[in-house]
């Protein structure tokens, strides 16, 4: 079992009236569990994603015992592969169902993590009118309140802040709002905040956010970082973002492209910055038998192999599946 160093992270939940809990623990749809418990993890992965829309959207356009026949035995697969955990980055309105990830989570195994947080990508269809009108304190008392109480009235607590914002020309009023809004969270809550943001310069901006906000880079997942220029990479590495290579699927040249980024991170000391996922599951309500849900086996089977080709060995392995994964989301507030 690899164990796991933490530094900088103080304990500080009294201060808001919380549960102390050791620093660095992960929160789990089942409760808290030490770093070193994790396991293999896969950082970014999906169980159902709903793209009704906001207004549509609910528990009642799915079935959890139909989801959970398509969804087990794909849990059951990374099991057998030696996976411990999944965090799974579903928000808010798009099909976020924590007693379904508490059951499969039960049923397969697996540890699994849920989020808070709200996805204002694809111009804020997934987020309700009354939402984008909120202000920023507004939409953090909402998070901070999920931390603390448990989502809805089920009691299981989220372990991350999960927003998404569109990147095509700057931070839009609403998103701007979304980014200080996860700021404050993260500072009352200690919850890292993995971010939609894809490969786009508003990363930079919202570097720009945090330092206002007093909150540290190393708080920060640069979600979909997959399809990015490798200098904008190794300049948000700098700072010290978390940078989450995701995305990937049976694509060969999707993966020549990842690995390349990979190796180019790793070459400039960067290799404790990356988190490596698929992107993969996606069960969808509305399409017959919930549709094509892809496996969660392509980091295993196609990214390793092709890591170890470049030289990667066992333990830079473990770093990027097991050590980045515990560090980077261990609840622990950081600083600027």
């Amino acid at each position: 079992m690899i164990r796991f160093a933490w530094i900088g992270c103080s304990a500080l939940w009294m201060a808001v009236g919380m549960l102390a809990e050791e620093s660095g623990s992960i929160l789990t749809v089942s409760g808290w569990v030490d770093p070193e418990d994790i396991g293999k993890a896969l950082s970014h992965e999906h169980v159902l994603v709903d793209f009704a829309g906001a207004d549509v959207s609910g528990y009642h356009r799915w079935n959890r015992e139909e989801v959970s026949s398509k969804i087990l035995p794909r849990l059951r697969e990374i099991k057998a592969l030696g996976y411990q955990s999944l965090f799974e980055c579903t928000p808010a309105y798009l099909g976020r169902d924590p007693v379904l990830l508490r059951m499969l989570s039960e049923l397969s195994g697996i540890l699994l993590v849920t989020n808070t947080g709200y996805y204002g990508a694809r111009e804020n269809r997934y987020v309700p009118d009354r939402v984008q009108e909120m202000s920023i304190d507004a939409l953090a008392n909402v998070w901070i309140r999920e931390f603390s109480q448990g989502i809805e009235r089920t009691g299981i607590r989220p372990g991350f802040i999960k927003i998404g914002v569109d990147s095509k020309e700057g931070l839009s009023p609403f998103h701007e709002r979304l980014v200080r809004a996860a700021c404050r969270t993260h500072l009352e809550t200690g919850l890292m905040i993995a971010s939609h943001t894809g490969p786009s310069d508003v990363i930079f901006d919202i570097a720009n956010i945090l330092s206002e906000e007093g909150v540290s880079p190393n708080a920060f997942i640069w979600v979909h970082a997959t399809r990015a220029g490798i200098p904008s990479l190794l300049r948000a590495a700098e700072i010290g973002f978390w940078i989450s290579i995701d995305n990937l699927r049976e694509n060969a040249n999707l993966l020549a492209a990842n690995v390349e980024r990979i190796v180019a991170l790793k070459d400039a000391g960067y290799l404790n910055r990356v988190l490596i996922s698929q992107d993969a599951g996606w069960y969808r309500p509305g399409e017959e038998n919930g549709g094509t849900i892809a496996p969660y086996t392509f980091v295993e089977n196609g990214l390793v192999p092709s890591l170890k080709q470049k030289g990667f060995s066992d333990a830079e392995i473990d770093q990027l599946l097991e050590v980045n994964v515990a560090r980077a989301y261990g609840v622990c507030v950081r600083r600027y």
